[in-house]
């Protein structure tokens, strides 16, 4: 595939999705019931393993793009089996925010929205509705009124994590804008355009990078420190969670455009292109490049591709077609260099890095990096809008 500006267009992906969507249809043979792990284990996905709970459980913040991705396959192929899968896991989601099941963080959005939201717009079921707007709600019950800021883990009491938010929330934000329009309530809207702001202000440098975590004292609102958790150090800017800003504030630019949110995505873009490898493949933290002798994060690839041609549609033309041909060559280098189809995984996407600081997940796949690979290749060679 080439994989040049120049010569890369829509048209180029079909062969690319043809294959992801395959992918999908495999593993969805493989677990026609239950959730894979959220990442790998030399490239193959096993069934979900959390301590306490049976393999293949609705647990961890991971099992909302697995389904997100049988629905994929399900709109963008028509597969009735993976249809029928995505379906069937409706109640367990349900059940999973009924029952309170593992949900002590800021999830809701990667859990509910490609899971619960997709299932109630493409097929109108109650169920999912109800779902999904019990997830938001939940999400509205982490929200600090003085702060402004919707804490991103653990229990609102604990100390370490009391009053911290991650880049990675701009994702869960679109649930409540969706909450509010379909159920009329503008606590949720309110709650996200605050969060928002705090995010845009803080989570943002001023050279454009991002921290990956910010911390705010709940009771005055007083910004305290940015930090990270999973990037190189507090000062570095974490691939993946740049790209959370790229998209982020790019899709959120839909549901407050007054925010002033698109300059901030577009300068974040600009910055995570300067750092890209001519690859398209980024390396886990933008402190590194070639020769570093560091893994790359193919899933922060994956998300910064979507948030470029959700950048690019809000622009005019002139201006937007820069960032879609990047995202496009993007696109290309990861079907080229990291495509599960073609070195006898189960995965869609490979090379990614969970958590490096960590040691979870490197060079791994992952369903977020399969999820948003695939969204990626629907909005390049189908102008899919996704259901964010």
């Amino acid at each position: 595939m080439q994989t040049t500006t120049e010569t890369t267009t829509a048209a180029s992906f079909d062969v690319p999705l043809s294959q992801a969507l395959a992918q999908v249809r495999r593993l969805r043979d493989e677990f026609p019931e239950g959730f894979p792990h959220g990442w790998t284990q030399d490239n193959r996905y096993l069934a979900r393993d959390l301590y306490g709970f049976a393999p293949g459980s609705n647990v961890g913040w991971t099992t909302g793009f697995w389904t997100g991705l049988l629905w994929l396959a399900f709109e963008l192929a028509d597969d009735a089996a993976c249809k029928a899968s995505a379906a069937e896991h409706v109640s367990s989601f349900a059940t999973r925010i009924s029952n309170r099941v593992n949900v002590d963080h800021h999830d809701m959005g990667f859990l509910y929205t490609p899971s619960c939201v997709a299932a109630w717009k493409l097929t109108a079921d109650p169920l999912a509705r109800d779902a999904a707007l019990a997830a938001a709600d939940w999400l509205l019950q982490r929200y600090w009124p003085q702060a402004g800021i919707i804490q991103a883990w653990g229990d609102l009491t604990d100390p370490e994590q009391r009053g911290r938010i991650i880049i990675d929330c701009l994702l869960n934000l679109p649930l409540l804008f969706w909450a509010s329009a379909t159920s009329g309530n503008e606590a949720y809207r309110e709650a996200a355009r605050s969060h928002l702001v705090k995010s845009r202000d803080f989570l943002v440098r001023e050279d454009a990078s991002s921290f990956h975590t910010y911390h705010f004292d709940v009771a005055t609102g007083a910004p305290l420190r940015g930090s990270t958790a999973q990037g190189a150090a507090d000062d570095s800017c974490w691939a993946r969670g740049q790209a959370w800003g790229i998209y982020g504030f790019a899709l959120n630019h839909r549901f407050a455009p007054d925010l002033d949110l698109l300059p901030v995505a577009r300068r974040q873009a600009d910055y995570f292109l300067a750092r890209l490898p001519g690859n398209g493949v980024a390396y886990w933290d933008l402190a590194y490049g070639d020769g570093s002798g560091e893994p790359w994060d193919s899933s922060a690839s994956a998300i910064a591709a979507c948030g470029l041609i959700e950048l690019a549609s809000h622009l005019p033309a002139s201006e937007g077609e820069h960032y879609r041909q990047e995202a496009l060559r993007i696109l290309a280098g990861l079907a080229q260099h990291c495509n599960g189809a073609t070195a006898g995984s189960n995965a869609l996407l490979l090379h990614g890095v969970y958590s490096k600081p960590h040691g979870k997940g490197i060079d791994e796949a992952s369903l977020w990096g399969d999820y948003f690979y695939l969204e990626a290749l629907a909005r390049a060679a189908r102008d899919w809008k996704g259901h964010w």
